[in-house]
This record gives structure tokens, C-alpha cells and sequence, in this order.
């Protein structure tokens, strides 16, 4: 091949006289982008901007969010008690802690609390239960008077004292007691022993066990979001858990507090891609480090590389910047787009130098050798690859194809610098001789002579293996649920999987917009109707049934009960007062425990009464703190009860401003939430929110975006795929003016897809939302190995396994699957999947290169088609 007749050669020529300034002119270039972005850098984090809304699915969630502003980025922060006292005091006072901060926290509520539920959460019950709740009031009348007049643990000495004396006279029996004796005696064992105690006065004023739910409370926290930062809740959440520990909100007090939610999951998430980022980058670098100087086998070469490579990916940051005006989360995959494929670049240039090194006279003669040898091959392959990128432009998932247009941009870039950059380097270093006899692989001689003696045995067996392949395809599937992506470790996820047993809080729940209230009635009655729905909660679920027949119960419980709350209690007894009462309490348990016939009752008596032996004998100190455990949420429950004997009729001119807002819009829509019966897999969440749009094709909600979005990105990554394929043909078929030898192109690159696919479905390895952004890069490595060889192949090469051509090839699949198979180190779940599908579709690739590549090529190519090649 003439260099006089190649352009690429002669300026590669032209490189290397001027190669300082030539290398000037690309430190000022990077300069220049360096302090571009650094007065234009721009990305967010806000993942509703990555799919376009123009889409049905996302034109009815845009639509809801307008209508209600206030359920959007919120955070869910789970409020756990030892006991449900400290659980309603916590929430209580978080809520009322965030509020005072409006600069971090545009909302703060108490969906399950606050003073409307505080004083008419009776009449939200059932008849029946309202029954049974004033009921078991007037029951313990007696005790509440006794608690009432002395709230503190003299109090409840004497309130056992009055039980006591019951119990001798008859009206009562140690059994019925025996349910409170039991954990009294754990707290006060716990205090005496010098430990936190706590204890809880429910089951007093409730005949219903303490279920773990009602240890639990919700804030609903809508964050200040600052999407110019990777976590824009980040500041917020801190600020949340920064309030709490100032309150006494943690577990040395017996509360717990935790964040999860739209904003802690995304924020949590770029926490644990944070925490491995440390090891992952160290694995790449020692990857590619190691494998580029097994290429090249010179320091020299491997420093021009990396040289090239790191300045060509800063101006393609700057030019993708000044293309889209900002990055977002998926178009920064760039950046190992560019590393892949522009190492891959750089290797095939250098690799080539150094074969022709062995046969040239200088180093200068070399380079511009290698310019016009494989020049246009370079030239085709970030040609083809960067009309794939270009092709993602018109999908509907913008993430993509902000990535292509920046990703297209940067196979310029690369090509760019590969044939101007890289040579004047290589020269500036005095790039060595190769340090080996030959720069190809002779080893593989004999597999070269194999796969051409057995050649159609090896097309025979690529063609069988595709068919396997594509009969496993159905097998492969789309994990639509990025909760799947996430790591199971982080707050945000343990929290959610805590949730998940709670069937009155979910985030799988369905918004569905109906045109008023009248109209909830009749959608609310189909949609329970369902047998995938669990409930469905609206306005009117808060304007409850029967309140005449309530209130009349809770006045009854008002007319026995109330006098004896409304009471000024008594003044603090001294310490050897509860000294005595606490022996005096012990002597009346032991008597009860002895005229007992039931022996299971006491025994708790009897046990009851040595530790209250044991507090008389303690310190004072011992004796407060156990006076503490049982006298803080003794007054957070009389309290309650106070608030709940207030109930007032309901209506909707009187319910809570910000409880309308939640459940009407300005415009009279009315909101339904409906709740799934079943949201423990992929398949139950399908069917929940197939169901619902059955009944209300316009509703909205996580099972229906993600479902959707899912489909939206496989529908534009196939519809990206078809335009690839269709631009690159056409752009081989313009360029290699034979159909043979696109053919012969493309076909290598559809086997090592079907390969990877299929291994895929066998190994139950789903494509996600991480994953499938490796897809670019798998495709358009494939597209330039494949070009490499079909020109060498027209060119008149013959032995493809042994040339210098393959051990570029080799070296540059082996240092993007090292390098990026690190990310199967990642924690972070997508992470990983994303290094186990990049290192399976590799390997894929290497065997295809090794046996069904040369074998397709093993017949000469005409000497008309090489003449075309030659004269290029």
C-alpha cells in the first residue's frame, strides 16, 4: 500500500514532524475544556428526566404530580418504639422538630397521627371496635382514677394496691391482673439489673395484644432536593437523622429511627456505588495497566495510551457538555464507552506500529506505515460505531440518547486523536522496538491450520450453537423493578423489606384520579372488588360510618371516665414514701399470690413482689430510673385517652386542610390509593396493576412507571438496535461496495449477541436498567473487531490468528472485559450484573474471534475486492 496514496498516512506524517505542537495544541485543547466545565458543569440526578414525557404512562404521572404536589420526593421516615407510648411520642415530636425547619423540608406529616387523629381516631374505627375500646375504658375506671390523681410510680403502687384489695374482697381475680404483672415485673427486673427498661400501659385501656405495627410510626417528609449533587436528598436526610439523635430519638431510648422512601432509596443507591468505588477503580486500573503493557510490552507505549486516552476523554466530557448542556445519570456511561473503545483504538495503532517497526528502518517510517495500513479501518469502525451511538437519538429514553450523542461525538474524538495525538507522542517518547521477535501470535498457528482444515465443521457447529441460542431467547427477560438493582444492605431497602409486612403501607400502592368525590364511591367499590386489591383508601375513608352510634359509646366512656382524667395531681412523694410503698405493694402481692388457685397468676404475683423487695433495697438512682420506665409512657397514655374522650362529629367542612390536600385536588379530583394484596415478586406487582388499569386505565403509581418505564427502555434500545444495524450496513455496503463482505461483517456481531443473550437466559441473568446501558459498548466493540478483520482479510491477510492484527484484538477484549468485569466487585447489585454481562458477552467475543471469524474468512478474497482496498 502506498503511503502517497493513503491520507490517513500522511497525516500521521504530518503528526509527527510537528509533534510538539502538536502535543501543544492538545494540552491547550484540554486546558480549554478543562475550565469549560469547570464554569458549565451541570448534571442531575433526577431520574424523571431520563425518559421522555410525551409518553402516555408519563404525561398521566406528570399529570397526578401537578395535582399533587406535596406526595412527590418524598421521604418515609419509619419512627420504632420499644414500646407504641415512645413510638406516638417520637413522631410527635420529629414531626413537630422538622417543621421548624422549612428551609430543608417543604412538608412534614404524620399520616397515621397528629391532633385530628389524636382525637377522633375511635370514630375511624368499626362499630365493634369503638364498643370494645370504650368498653375496656370504663372497665379499668377505677385504676385510670388511681393513675390519674398520681402519675408516677407511688401512682402505680397504689393502683395496684386498689386491684389488690379487689381481688380479697372478691370483685376480682389475680388472673385477670396476671396479663400487666408479667412485663411489670421484666421492666423493674431490667432497671434493678442497670439497664434500660420499658414498659407499656396498652394492654391497660386495650383487651388486644401489642401487635409490632402498633409500634410503629410514619412521617412523611417532602426533602429540599438539590439535583446539581450526585444524592440531592442527601442534606435533608442528614438533617432528619442530625434532629432525631438531638431529641433522644435512638435506640439507648428505646426508639429507632429510619429513612426510606423515593428520596433515601436514589440517595443510598450512589452511597453504595460510593463505597466500592475505591476498590473497582483500583481493580480497572491495575487491569488496564497490566493488560496494555502484556500489548504493547513498553512502559513508553502504555504511558502514550493512557496519555491519549485520558485527554481525549476530557474534551469528549466538554463537547458532550456543550452538545446537551448538562449530564445525567445514564449518559455519564460515556466515560467507559470512551475508555473501551478508545483503548481499543490506541492498542490496534500501537500493536500495528510495533509489527511494522520490525520491517521498517525507523520509527518515523513505522507510524506513518501504520497510518495507511489500518487508517481505514479505524476511520470505518468509529464511523460505524458512531452512527450506532447517533441512532438512540429518536428513542423516547433520553438518558440513551443523550448518551449516544455524546458517546457518537466521542468516537470522533478518539479516531481523531488515535491518528494525530497518539503518533506525536509516541514519537516525543522515542517509542522502543517491540520487544519480541514477532508482534503476532505464532503459538495459534496450529489452531489457524485447524479451523481451516475443519472449516464448515466449525461454521457447522456456530450455526448450531446460534440455533441453541435462539431457542433460549424466550427464556431472557426484563427485571423491571429497580428495587432488584439495589443493595438489600442499605437502610432504605431494610426498611422498605420491614414495610413490606405492613399491609396499610406500601410503595407498590396505585393513584387513580377520579373527576369528585361522589365518584370515589362507586370506583372505590370496584376497584375492592379485586382480588389482587387489599383495600382502598380515599377522602370519604375518613368520613366514617355510624358516628351517631359512635359518639353516644364515647359519651358514655366520657360520663365515667372523664371526671376521674380531669383531675391536679398529686405532689411528688419522697423517696422513702415509695420506699414504703413499694414494700407494702410486695407484702399484698405475696398474700393475693397465696390465696390464688392459679398458679400460672401467682407466680407472676410472686415474682412481682421479689423485685419490688429488690427496688426498696436499691439505690435511689436505681429506683428513678425504673420510676422512668413505667412513669414517661404512664403520661403519654392518659393523655391519649384525654384526646380520644374529645371525639367530635366528622365532616368534610372540618377535617384537617392539609388531610383534603393530600386526598383533593384544587380542581375537585379526587385521589384513591389502592393497596395490593400481593407485592412480594415482579409477576404479582404485573398482575396488581393490570388488574387496576382494568377498572381505571388512567391510574399511576410505582407498579404501573416501573412496569412501563421498563417496557419504554427495551422498546427504544430495540428500535435503537434497528436503526444501528440498518446505519451501519448501509454505511458498510457504501463503503466495501459488496454485499459478501457486509455480510461476512456483520455476522460475527450477531452471533456473539444471540451467544450472549442466550447464555444470559440459562443462566437466569435478567437485562435491567444498569445492565442494558453495557449494550452500546458490547455492540460497538463487536462492529470494530469485525471491520478490523474483514479489511485485513480484503487486504490479502491469510493467517488471522497469527497476525499482529489479532493480538491487538485480543489485548483490547482482554483489557475491556478486565477492566470492566471489575464491576462484578460492585456490591451494588445492577453494578455487578452490568461486570457479569460485559465479561460474558466478551468472552463470547474472543471465541468467536478465535474459531468462527477465521473460519468465515478462510476463503481469499477476490483480487477485485483487495484492488478497492488498495487504491483507498
Amino acid at each position: 500500500m502506498s503511503t502517497g496514496t493513503s491520507l490517513i498516512g500522511r497525516i500521521v506524517a504530518v503528526s509527527i514532524r510537528h509533534s510538539v505542537l502538536v502535543l501543544l495544541s492538545a494540552l491547550a485543547l484540554t486546558a480549554a475544556a478543562l475550565v469549560y466545565m469547570a464554569g458549565n458543569f451541570a448534571m442531575t440526578a433526577e431520574t424523571s428526566q431520563l425518559i421522555s414525557p410525551k409518553l402516555d404512562w408519563r404525561k398521566r404521572g406528570i399529570e397526578f404530580d401537578k395535582a399533587f404536589p406535596q406526595l412527590q420526593n418524598l421521604t418515609m421516615v419509619v419512627v420504632d418504639g420499644v414500646t407504641p407510648e415512645l413510638a406516638d411520642d417520637g413522631a410527635r415530636r420529629l414531626a413537630s422538630a422538622l417543621r421548624q425547619q422549612p428551609d430543608l423540608f417543604h412538608n412534614v406529616r404524620q399520616p397515621d397521627g397528629g391532633r385530628f387523629f389524636e382525637r377522633n381516631g375511635l370514630l375511624l374505627l368499626s362499630i365493634d371496635d369503638v364498643r370494645s375500646a370504650t368498653d375496656a375504658l370504663i372497665k379499668v375506671q377505677p385504676l385510670l382514677s388511681a393513675l390519674a390523681a398520681d402519675p408516677s410510680l407511688v401512682g402505680v403502687m397504689k393502683m395496684l394496691g386498689v386491684v389488690l384489695k379487689g381481688i380479697q374482697d372478691g370483685d376480682a381475680k389475680l388472673q385477670d391482673i396476671e396479663p400487666q404483672l408479667t412485663p411489670l415485673s421484666a421492666t423493674f427486673e431490667t432497671a434493678a439489673a442497670g439497664e434500660p427498661a420499658y414498659f407499656s400501659w396498652r394492654t391497660l385501656v386495650t383487651d388486644k395484644a401489642t401487635a409490632p405495627r402498633d409500634k410503629r410510626r410514619l412521617v412523611l417528609v417532602q426533602p429540599e432536593m438539590d439535583y446539581s449533587q450526585l444524592r440531592p436528598g442527601q442534606r435533608a436526610s442528614d438533617a432528619i437523622r442530625a434532629t432525631a439523635r438531638s431529641l433522644g430519638l435512638d435506640p439507648a431510648h428505646g426508639v429507632t429511627v429510619r429513612l426510606t422512601g423515593q428520596v433515601p432509596l436514589a440517595d443510598e443507591e450512589f452511597g453504595s456505588l460510593a463505597d466500592d468505588a475505591g476498590l473497582i477503580t483500583a481493580a480497572m486500573a491495575a487491569a488496564l495497566l497490566g493488560i496494555l503493557w502484556l500489548a504493547v510490552r513498553s512502559t513508553r507505549i502504555t504511558i502514550a495510551i493512557l496519555a491519549t486516552t485520558l485527554i481525549g476523554l476530557i474534551m469528549t466530557a466538554a463537547i458532550g457538555l456543550l452538545a446537551v448542556g448538562r449530564f445525567n445519570l445514564i449518559s455519564v456511561a460515556f466515560i467507559p464507552l470512551f475508555v473501551g473503545l478508545g483503548v481499543d483504538f490506541s492498542i490496534q495503532f500501537s500493536v500495528r506500529c510495533l509489527a511494522e517497526r520490525l520491517v521498517r528502518p525507523t520509527l518515523e517510517a513505522a507510524l506513518v506505515m501504520t497510518g495507511a495500513a489500518i487508517g481505514k479501518a479505524l476511520a470505518l469502525s468509529a464511523a460505524a460505531i458512531g452512527v450506532g451511538f447517533f441512532a438512540f437519538l429518536p428513542t423516547s429514553y433520553l438518558g440513551v440518547a443523550e448518551l449516544g450523542t455524546i458517546a457518537g461525538l466521542g468516537m470522533i474524538v478518539a479516531f481523531a486523536l488515535t491518528i494525530i495525538l497518539l503518533p506525536a507522542i509516541l514519537i516525543l517518547l522515542r517509542a522502543p522496538q517491540a520487544g519480541m521477535e514477532e508482534v503476532g501470535f505464532t503459538m495459534l498457528a496450529p489452531v489457524d491450520a485447524f479451523v481451516h482444515r475443519h472449516r464448515r465443521a466449525v461454521l457447522r457447529g456456530a450455526f448450531l450453537a446460534a440455533i441453541v441460542a435462539c431457542t433460549l431467547l424466550p427464556l431472557l427477560h426484563f427485571d423491571f423493578n429497580p428495587l432488584n438493582l439495589k443493595s438489600p444492605k442499605v437502610e432504605s431497602m431494610t426498611t422498605l423489606q420491614d414495610l413490606r409486612h405492613d399491609p396499610d403501607w406500601s410503595l407498590d400502592a396505585i393513584n387513580v384520579l377520579v373527576p369528585s368525590l361522589a365518584d370515589a364511591v362507586p370506583m372505590t367499590r370496584r376497584l375492592a372488588e379485586l382480588p389482587e386489591v387489599s383495600g382502598v383508601v380515599s377522602l370519604n375513608t375518613f368520613l366514617p360510618e355510624h358516628q351517631k352510634e359512635k359518639l353516644v359509646l364515647i359519651g358514655d366512656a366520657v360520663d365515667v371516665v372523664g371526671p376521674v382524667l380531669d383531675v391536679e395531681p398529686a405532689q411528688p412523694a419522697t423517696d422513702a414514701e415509695l420506699q414504703q410503698r413499694l414494700g407494702a405493694t410486695a407484702t399484698a402481692l405475696r398474700q393475693a399470690a397465696t390465696h390464688s388457685p392459679d398458679a400460672a397468676a401467682a407466680a407472676s404475683a410472686r415474682r412481682l413482689a421479689d423485685v419490688l423487695d429488690r427496688l426498696k433495697a436499691a439505690t435511689p438512682q436505681v429506683r428513678a430510673a425504673a420510676a422512668a420506665a413505667v412513669v414517661t409512657p404512664l403520661k403519654i397514655m392518659l393523655d391519649q385517652v384525654r384526646d380520644q374522650l374529645k371525639a367530635r362529629p366528622i365532616s368534610l367542612e372540618n377535617l384537617p386542610r392539609e388531610l383534603i390536600a393530600d386526598w383533593a385536588a384544587l380542581d375537585a379530583r379526587a385521589r384513591l390509593l389502592v393497596l395490593p394484596k400481593d407485592d412480594h415478586d415482579n409477576a404479582s406487582l404485573r398482575r396488581f396493576a393490570q388488574a387496576v388499569q382494568s377498572v381505571a386505565p388512567e391510574a399511576t403509581g410505582w407498579p404501573i412507571s416501573t412496569a412501563a418505564s421498563g417496557e419504554s427502555i427495551v422498546d427504544a434500545f430495540l428500535q435503537a438496535g434497528a436503526y444501528s444495524f440498518l446505519a451501519i450496513v448501509m454505511l458498510l455496503a457504501a463503503v466495501l461496495r459488496r454485499t459478501r463482505d457486509v455480510v461476512l461483517t456483520m455476522t460475527p456481531v450477531m452471533l456473539s449477541g444471540l451467544l450472549t443473550f442466550g447464555t444470559c437466559a440459562a443462566l437466569d441473568l435478567p437485562l435491567n436498567f444498569t445492565n442494558i446501558i453495557a449494550l452500546p459498548l458490547l455492540f460497538g466493540v463487536g462492529v470494530a473487531f469485525n471491520i478490523y478483520f474483514v479489511l485485513a482479510w480484503r487486504a490479502g491477510e491469510t493467517a488471522m490468528l497469527q497476525s499482529s492484527l489479532m493480538r491487538a484484538v485480543v489485548f483490547s477484549a482482554m483489557t475491556t472485559a478486565t477492566a470492566f468485569g471489575a464491576l462484578w466487585l460492585s456490591s451494588h447489585p445492577g453494578t455487578a450484573s452490568m461486570g457479569r454481562l460485559l465479561m460474558i458477552s466478551l468472552a463470547w467475543e474472543l471465541l468467536v474471534t478465535l474459531l468462527f471469524r477465521p473460519a468465515l474468512l478462510a476463503q481469499p478474497a477476490q483480487p477485485s475486492t483487495r484492488s478497492v482496498v488498495a487504491t483507498a
